[in-house]
């Protein structure tokens, strides 16, 4: 999908595009409706590089148990290869 946004809506908000896609990343990463992952894809962001965009607005990361025992499943799996 394409979203087209006049040059000069930017322009008055004093944003470039790639700063609206971060921003709208963000907002969409609070209201976890995109995951880390897929929000720092939306901006073209390493996963590290979008982690340091929320510290810097104190945003915490989303990880819960769900999260942390599939992060411990995949550690067993490659420990095992």
């Amino acid at each position: 999908m394409s979203l087209v946004i006049d040059n000069q809506i930017l322009q008055a908000a004093h944003i470039s595009e790639n700063g609206l896609r971060a921003e709208i990343a963000v907002l969409l990463y609070q209201q976890e409706r995109l995951t880390l992952a897929q929000a720092a894809h939306m901006c073209d962001f390493s996963r590290y590089r979008f982690q340091h965009l929320l510290a810097s607005r104190g945003i915490k990361i989303h990880y819960d148990v769900e999260d942390f025992e599939q992060d411990l499943d995949t550690l067993k799996y490659l420990s095992r290869l």
